[in-house]
C-alpha cells in the first residue's frame, strides 16, 4: 500500500544555539583535561539526550554543591547562577567553571548595573525557571521583582514609579514581552530600558523561522524539552499562527502520530538546547509513515561563537584547592 504524501518544512535556524554548544563543550572539554568525573550543577542545558551522553562519558549531573567533593571540577549550567552559588564555591575553594551562556551574563550584568544606580528592576520571566533564578539571585531580594504577563504587569505596585529599570529572561516569546513592556511604559514612562535588546538572537531567529514555516505548513512539530522555555514559547508561537495541531516530543519515539491524520505539511523545529541528531530522527520516522519530501526554510544564518574560559584553553590542567 502507497504512503501518504507529507512535505516537512524544515525551519532554520533551528536546535543549537552558541550558548549551548558553548556549555556542551565546557563539561567535555573539562572531562578530557581533568578526567572523570566532572560534576554539573543542574542539566547542563535542558535536553535529557544531550545530559544522557554527557553521563556517559563521566560527568555526574547534581542539584547542589554540597554534593561535590571538593577536589572534584564543578560546570555551572548554561541557565546561570545566582550569586550565592560560586561565593559558595570559592569559600569552599572547589575548582569551578561557569558555563552561563554570555547573553544572559548580559542580563546579569545590565540588573546590576541598573541596581547601582539605585533602580528597582523589573525582571520579565518565567517563575521557577532557573535563568529566572539566576538572575533574581544577582541583586538583594528587595531590590528585583518578577512579572511573567501583561496582568502582573497591570497589578505591579511600585513605592518609587520614577526609579525602574526592567530586563528580561533570554528565552521568551518576543510578542509576549512586548505587550509587558508596553504595560510597563505606559504604568511607569521613565522605566529604564535595556541598552540592547535581552531576548537571545537564538530565541528570535527560532520563533521568526517557526512564524515563516507556519504559512506553509498545517501542524508543528517542535523537537525539544517540555522544561525547556524557548521550546515551550516555540509551540505557541506556531498555535498562535494557525499550526494546529502544534506540539513538543522530546524523541521520535513520542510523537502521536494521531495528531498527523490527514496532515500533508508538517513544520518541524528543535529547541536551542536540542541535537540535530533527534531532528534527523524525527524526519526518518516521518519516512516509515509518509512519503516525505523535506524543504528547508531558511530566515538567516548564525555564524556567532563564544570563547571558552581561559582554564579550558591553557596547556597546564588547573585543580580544585583542598578544603582548609
Amino acid at each position: 500500500m502507497s504512503k501518504p504524501p507529507l512535505t516537512i518544512y524544515l525551519a532554520g535556524p533551528r536546535g543549537f544555539c552558541a550558548g549551548v554548544e558553548r556549555a556542551i563543550d565546557i563539561v567535555e572539554r573539562a572531562l578530557q583535561k581533568y578526567g572523570a568525573p566532572v560534576y554539573v550543577r543542574h542539566e547542563i542545558v535542558h535536553n535529557r539526550y544531550v545530559v544522557e551522553q554527557l553521563e556517559k562519558k563521566g560527568a555526574i549531573f547534581v542539584d547542589e554543591l554540597d554534593e561535590v567533593p571538593v577536589d572534584k571540577p564543578v560546570v555551572f549550567s548554561a541557565h546561570g547562577v545566582p550569586k550565592a552559588v560560586p561565593q559558595e564555591a570559592e569559600r569552599r575553594r572547589m575548582f569551578y567553571l561557569d558555563a552561563t551562556c554570555p547573553l544572559v551574563s548580559k542580563v546579569h550584568r545590565e540588573a546590576e548595573r541598573q541596581h547601582t544606580k539605585g533602580k528597582v528592576v523589573i525582571l520579565i520571566g518565567h517563575a521557577g525557571h532557573p535563568e529566572v533564578e539566576g538572575t533574581m539571585g544577582q541583586l538583594p531580594e528587595h531590590a528585583i521583582k518578577l512579572v511573567q504577563d501583561t496582568q502582573d504587569a497591570e497589578r505591579l505596585e511600585v513605592t518609587d514609579p520614577d526609579n525602574l529599570a526592567f530586563v528580561t529572561q533570554t528565552t521568551l516569546s518576543v510578542d509576549d514581552t512586548a505587550d509587558i513592556v508596553q504595560v510597563l511604559q505606559r504604568r511607569f514612562p521613565n522605566i529604564s530600558t535595556p541598552k540592547q535588546e535581552d531576548i537571545c538572537y537564538a530565541t528570535t531567529n527560532r520563533q521568526e523561522a517557526v512564524k515563516t514555516i507556519a504559512n506553509s505548513a498545517q501542524a508543528l512539530l517542535v523537537v525539544g524539552a517540555p522544561n525547556s522555555s524557548n521550546s515551550q514559547r516555540l509551540v505557541e508561537v506556531g498555535e498562535r499562527r494557525g499550526c494546529v495541531p502544534s506540539f513538543m516530543v522530546q524523541r521520535a519515539r513520542d510523537i502521536d502520530w494521531s495528531k498527523l491524520d490527514g496532515v500533508e505539511s508538517l513544520g518541524i523545529t528543535a529547541g536551542a538546547s536540542a541535537p540535530e541528531i533527534l531532528v534527523e530522527e524525527v524526519i526518518a520516522a516521518c519516512r516509515e509513515r509518509f512519503e516525505v519530501t523535506v524543504e528547508e526554510v531558511r530566515v538567516t544564518d548564525e555564524n556567532i561563537q563564544f570563547k571558552l574560559p581561559r582554564a579550558l584553553t591553557d596547556t597546564e590542567p588547573v585543580t580544585a584547592s583542598p578544603a582548609r
